[in-house]
Formats: C-alpha cells, structure tokens, sequence
C-alpha cells in the first residue's frame, strides 16, 4: 500500500517537476513570511514542574522582594590598575571609578523593562563590609557588580539583550572602566552560533557527493533538497517559538539533524534513480520506481525518528518536549521533500543523471550477483564488490576474534560512562573572547567562584518570626557556603528570600552536593516541623534539579525504545535473535559514544582539538537527546542491511553465504550515507557552545561506530557464530505475529 502511493507521488512529480519546484518554492516562501511575522525567538527555561527549584521561583514570584524574573550582571574593573571603588579601611577610593560606576548604573536603569537595579555605591556609602558581603564590591575594591533586574521571562524578548549589550558597546568608549556582561539574560536570548557550521556541513557532503557520484547535478539535487527541507522546518520551529518557549539548542540540532537525514534520505533515492536510469527505464519513471522503493525506508526511518524523539516526553521536562518537538518537523519536513521535491528535480535532470558513479556502482553490486544468478558471469558480480566481499569473507571465516576484539573495543570505550556527571557548563566553559566568560572570570576573581551561581532560598516564615534567623544562621555555617547576603522580606506577605553563595562554581559537582545537604538536613533543622518551609532557587539549583530529573527518567527511556525496536525488527525479520542482537549492538554503539563524550569533556582528552578551553560536566539533556536520535538512524541502516541478508537466506539457505553476499552488497552505500552524516555532526564542532559541541562529537561518533565496527565487524562475526539460529522464531510466536505479504518480507520493508 505504501509503495503503491508513493509510486504514484514520485511518479507525478517527476512527470510535472517545475509544478512540484513552484509549490515548494512557495511553501519556503511562506514559511519565512511567517516566521518573520509571527515568529519568535528560542529562549531557555530550565525548569519542570514539581521540582523544588521549581516551588522556590513560585515562592520568591508571591514574595515580591525583587527576586522574581530574569537577572543579568554587569562587571566592572577601572581600567586604571590603582584605581578602586573603595579605598583601605573603607575609604572612598578613586572619585572617578566612582562616578563613572554611578553613570553606569543610571544608564542601566534606563534601559526598557528594567525593573531595577543593585547599588554598589550605595552599599560602599552604608559600609565597605556592607558592599562586599552582598557580593557588589570584590574585598580589594577593585572589581564591581551591579545586578540588573527584569521581568519574569514570558515578558521579555531578544531586544532586551541587544539593548543591554548596545548600552555596554557605547559605555566602554565613554567611562574608564573595562564593562563586561553575562548572567541569566545572555543565557536565555542568546541566538545560536550555528550558520557558520551549517555552511561547513554542506560543503563536506558536497564534496563526497561528488567524489561518489562524480557529476555536479548529482551532487547539487540532495544539496538543493535538504537547503529546501531545511528553509522550511526552520522557519516551522520559528513560528512555533511564536506560541511556545523554544529551547535555543533545537535550533542547532535542529539544522544538524536535518541536514544530514535530509542528505541521506536524498542519496538513497538519487542512488537507486541512476541504478534504474542505467537498467534502461525513462527518468520519469525510473525517479517514480526510486521512490516507491528507496522512500519506503526513509519514510521508515524517519518516522522512527521522529517516534522515538517524541518519546522524550516521557522524562515530563516541558523544555525537552518542545525542543522534540521542534527538532521532529525538521525531520519530517526532510522525509516529505525526500519524495516529493527530489523526485521532482530527478524529472527536470532527465537523462543527465544516467552515468553511474560509485554508489550507483555499489548499488548494482547486489541486483548484478542476482543477474549472475540468471546466467551472467559470476566474476562480473564478484568484481562489484572484491574489496568488501574479500573483507566480510575474512571476518565470517574467524568470527570468534572479531567479535570478541570488537566487543572488547567498544567496551573499552564505554567504561568511561561509569563517571559521567550530567549538568551543564556555566559561562566559564565558554572562549574567553565572550564577554559572558570574561565576566565570569573577573567574577570568580574578585568574590569567588560560588559568585557565579548564587542560590536563592525563598522561605515561608508562616508566622514563626524565628524561622528566618536560624535560616541564615544554619545556611551560613554550612562548609559549601562562603557568605550570605542580608535577608530581604517582603512586609506585605512576611515571605522571604536569602542569596547565598556557595563555594563552588555552579557547574562544579560539589555545588548540587551542597544542594542536596541544604534540602537533606540544613534547610529541615532550621525549620523545624512547624508550618514554615523553604525552597531553594536559583539557575544554579534548577539545572541541578533538571539533570536529576532527566538521569532518573533516562532508564526507562531507554528500556521503552529498546522494547520497541525489538518488537518491530522481531515483526520485520520473524527472528527472536536477530532483533536481541541489533539492541545489543546499538547499546554498544551508543555507549561507546557517551564514553568518548566523557574523556573528552569531562576529563579533557583531546579537548584542545575541538576547541574546548575546560572541562565541563556531560548536560543533563543531551544523553536522552542522543539516545532518541542514533536509535532512529541506527534503524535505518539495520533494516537495510538484515533485508539484504534475509533476502539472500531465504534464497539459498546457505547462512555464511548469505552474510557474505548481504553486508558486502550494502558495504558502500551504508559508509557512504554514514561519511556524509559524520562529516556533517563534525562541522558543528567548531562552535563555541559545548553543548553544540557535544552534540555533534556524540552523533559523529555513535554513527561512525555504527557504520565501521558494528556494521562491518560485530554484524558478520555474531551472525555467523548463531549460524541457522539467526531466524529461529518459536512457531507459537510466529503464528502470532502479523504476517507480511511473502517471505520476502523484511526486503519489501526496506524497499531494496
């Protein structure tokens, strides 16, 4: 039924290809008109319901003692190195630093949708130890912080940001102060620096399609298609932003994803067209029969995808499931243009695209064995594929050591899972070129590191006029925390918030240790089992309770995708074995991802290649991304190697043989589809961002792993040893499950 209908739509296109260009030219068109007229901009809220940083921001919003909303801070330092906002003993320091500080702080409450801001000055004015224990003035007088306060969030927008930082550009040439900026405003509205990595990306995948097609329009068609695709779903998720908060990161894995499902998708179909182009059929023809079969698994594929992406919803973290959201209309707009758009340019090519290329070569490798099979010289077929026939012969002649090597190698890198630590990296991960990290350097500098991720406690005295002082007393005497503020109540509610500073930089494990103690024992003893209670808050909590939300939630993810992809490939391949194998390896192959994650991340192997100027923790959200996404593409090439080795078993019965001729006849394109992939992830790289980072060394690395050591080695080796056990299925099971049209089942299914 599926290859039926979409027969018919490749076939329609091909047949009226400027008619299919015209609507998808429209369809771009509209979509950036509405994303430019009701579009907005991605911005980040790491915060769940339910979780106590959560009930702390709903505690300090009713107090309305100026907590509540978005923050950002401004760093100042004279640029004269005697100069000092307060002098020894608390003198007045330098008049000039002093009142260019002033001028600054007025200009900062100009500023639209400023609520207010903090007062150094005027701190120094009531007491040098007044000023330095909020945290405003460094203890040397050379470094100081004002607090600038906005709205809650949903209230503000990008303009603010570029306000604040076009105020910083004019006042850096006015005053004799080096101005540097960062906090929760920059992390909220700061715009993604992806476009320079998409362009790499491209260029990277144009180049190996040409290498593998060696024609220009062949490599231009899936270029065209995917800058379409990608037009589309982007400025989709933009308008999306309109209604709904939008993380920043689907943006940029938004683009990664669908550039290189989109280049993939296309080179299946552009590679099965020529294959047909060369066994003498019409273009028009040949792009309707190309999508009938090789956009059945794109079409497979990416609904796996965009299914086990939607499944993040299950770790009930709103900002996952939005940016899930926005990254599957990416996916799903690649698979529409995949076979509608494409084979509309196949059409409007027309013969030009019939001289095969390398892929195409690699392609015919499989029907040529099957012409050999019809009276053509057997060396023609075998000379297709020499190499890789020669290389999976080799592997099935001694599968015990490949197998155990390989999975030895890929465990070997998987242990470093063992210590991975979710959260995510704070400013001072970022290149010191960025004001945010400079800021944050001159922070940790003058007051300490715990400056940087100061937690707010909001507490509900609930007439116990007692509560709040052994709170501050019992926070204080905590050995994670170096100080804390004075405690502002609000008269009208008698609730309350103290800013307290811990020890620690916010991305250092040791600060959601002192978290934990806070909420475990110090918070409970002040309060005591009276009504009162106490929340903490902060960026610095939330991320903290973010993660451990995603980290508990994370096995069950795993085991629902796991179950899933079992039962499917059980249904495909009528095999028990085949289907546990496959999870099995993807486990390997996504673990030994993550463990290259960590070293590189976390312990800082090889982190100068990429650009990485410290080590930070793995964020608390990438692990499931990751997980939701390789489980997708991994069942793409899984699915189209097992059908071609199914078909050759049901055909001979011979299982060595049938290994043999199955994953070398799908060798070229599967590393092909994977090189292009790899190439793009890899490109996003060169970001600044480590999220960004990660995300493209663990896709580059799952996939890599994937195509190389599972496909080639652990594939061929563990399917030979199970030998004629590979397709056992129990006969109670096999009368139960649903039966496909013919036995041929898994080869339909994947459409090759």
């Amino acid at each position: 039924m599926l290859s039926k209908a979409l027969l018919r739509v490749g076939t329609s296109a091909a047949r009226h290809p400027w008619r299919v260009i015209a609507a998808w030219l429209v369809a771009a068109t509209l979509a950036v008109l509405a994303a430019v007229a009701f579009g907005g901009r991605t911005a980040d809220s790491m915060t769940a319901p339910g979780l106590d940083s959560q009930r702390a921001a709903e505690l300090i919003e009713r107090a309305g003692t100026g907590q509540e909303g978005m923050t950002a801070q401004v760093v100042v330092t004279p640029r004269d190195d005697g100069a000092t906002f307060f002098g020894d003993g608390g003198g007045d320091g330098d008049d000039g630093a002093r009142s260019a500080l002033t001028r600054l702080r007025a200009e900062l409450n100009r500023l639209p949708h400023v609520l207010g801001t903090s007062d150094p000055v005027g701190a120094l004015d009531a007491g040098g130890d007044t000023a330095v224990r909020g945290g405003l003035v460094s203890a040397d007088g050379r470094i100081a912080v004002v607090r600038v306060q906005y709205p809650d969030q949903s209230r503000l927008s990008a303009e603010d940001l570029d306000a604040l930082v076009d105020l910083g550009d004019r006042l850096r040439a006015e005053l004799p102060l080096r101005i540097e900026m960062g906090g929760g405003l920059f992390y909220a509205f700061n715009d993604p620096d992806g476009g320079v990595s998409e362009l790499i990306g491209l260029l990277a995948a144009a180049a190996i399609l040409f290498l593998a097609f060696g024609s220009l329009v062949a490599t231009a068609l899936p270029i065209g298609m995917a800058v379409f695709g990608l037009t589309v779903g982007i400025a989709t998720m933009t308008v999306l932003a309109g209604v709904t908060e939008v993380p920043t990161f689907a943006t940029v894995l938004g683009s990664m994803v669908g550039l290189g499902v989109g280049i993939d998708y296309a080179l299946f179909v552009l590679a099965r067209h020529r294959e047909y182009l060369a066994d003498g059929l019409g273009p028009r023809e040949a792009a309707g029969r190309a999508v009938a079969t090789a956009g059945r698994p794109v079409v497979f594929a990416g609904g796996t995808v965009v299914v086990s992406i939607l499944g993040l919803a299950v770790a009930h973290v709103p900002f996952m499931t939005v940016g899930g959201i926005a990254v599957s209309i990416v996916v799903l707009t690649m698979v529409v243009a995949s076979v509608t758009l494409l084979p509309a340019f196949l059409g409007a090519a027309g013969p030009r695209l019939g001289r095969a290329g390398r892929i195409g070569r690699a392609l015919r490798t499989g029907r040529t064995s099957r012409l050999a099979r019809r009276g053509a010289p057997p060396e023609e077929a075998a000379a297709r594929a020499a190499g890789w026939r020669r290389w999976i012969g080799h592997v099935t002649r001694h599968p015990v050591p490949y197998a155990i090597g390989a999975a030895g190698l890929l465990l070997t890198a998987t242990v470093p899972v063992l210590g991975l630590r979710a959260g995510l990296p704070d400013d001072g991960s970022l290149p010191r070129s960025r004001t945010e990290r400079r800021a944050y350097d001159l922070v940790a500098e003058g007051f300490g590191p715990g400056t940087n991720g100061p937690l707010v406690i909001a507490a509900d005295p609930a007439g116990d006029p007692g509560v709040l002082d052994r709170l501050g007393a019992s926070v204080a005497a905590d050995p994670g925390i170096a100080s804390v503020a004075p405690t502002r109540t609000d008269r009208a509610t008698g609730m309350a918030t103290l800013v307290v500073f811990p020890t620690s930089s916010p991305q250092d494990e040791a600060t959601a240790d002192t978290i934990a103690r806070l909420r475990a024992d110090v918070l409970p003893t002040a309060i005591g089992n009276g009504p009162a209670r106490a929340h903490i808050g902060g960026a610095a909590a939330s991320l903290s309770d973010v993660g451990r939300r995603t980290s508990e939630r994370l096995p069950l993810f795993v085991t629902t995708v796991l179950a899933l992809s079992f039962l499917l490939l059980m249904l495909v391949f009528r095999s028990v074995l085949v289907p546990l194998k496959a999870v099995l390896l993807n486990l390997l192959s996504i673990g030994a991802s993550y463990g290259i994650m960590v070293a590189v991340f976390q312990w800082g192997w090889g982190g100068a290649l990429i650009g990485l100027e410290a080590t930070v923790p793995i964020v608390s959200f990438i692990p499931m991304f990751l997980f939701a996404i390789l489980f997708g593409l991994s069942m793409d090439y899984e699915v189209f190697l097992l059908s071609r080795v199914r078909e050759e078993y049901l055909r001979t019965g011979d299982n060595r043989r049938s290994i043999v001729d199955g994953v070398s006849g799908t060798a070229r394109i599967i590393t092909s589809a994977a090189l292009i992939m790899v190439a793009v992830f890899l490109s996003f790289v060169a970001t600044e961002d480590p999220s960004t980072k990660m995300f493209g060394l663990g896709l580059a690395t799952a996939i890599f792993v994937d195509a190389t050591v599972v496909r080639m080695v652990l594939v061929p080796a563990t399917m030979t040893l199970l030998g004629r056990a590979n397709w056992w299925l129990p006969k109670w099971l096999d009368r139960a499950l649903p039966r496909g049209s013919s036995d041929s089942r898994a080869a339909t299914v994947a459409g090759w």
